[in-house]
Order: structure tokens, then sequence, then C-alpha cells
């Protein structure tokens, strides 16, 4: 859903929710599999994404 609403709107909010969409599901995703594998590297990386995440909010609402 994310994709397509990158895809199809015009809007830019819409837009940068699309991409968050899109964000959150990847984290979701590395949260999964780093608990499957009993690892951590995947909760490092979401912190990491996360933060990216929160710069484009950030440069989305300014």
């Amino acid at each position: 859903m994310g994709a397509v609403g990158v895809l199809t709107r015009r809007n830019g909010i819409i837009v940068f929710m699309s991409i968050e969409l899109m964000l959150n599901s990847v984290n979701l995703s590395l949260i999964t599999f780093s608990h499957s594998l009993n690892s951590m590297d995947g909760v490092l990386f979401v912190f990491f994404v996360m933060a990216v995440a929160a710069a484009e909010a950030a440069v989305g609402l300014a």
C-alpha cells in the first residue's frame, strides 16, 4: 500500500505518509527476523531506520 501511495498520489503529505508506512513495514520484518534468529542486529538496524524516518518527518513538516 505504501508503494501505491507513492506512485499514485500527488499530495506531498500523502507521499510522506506512504513512505513512513513502507519504513514501518521494513521495521516489522527486521524485528521478526531478528527475533527468530536470536540476533540483535535487526533491532540495531531498526533504530537507525527510525532515526531516518524521524528526520524525514521533520523535513516533511517544515
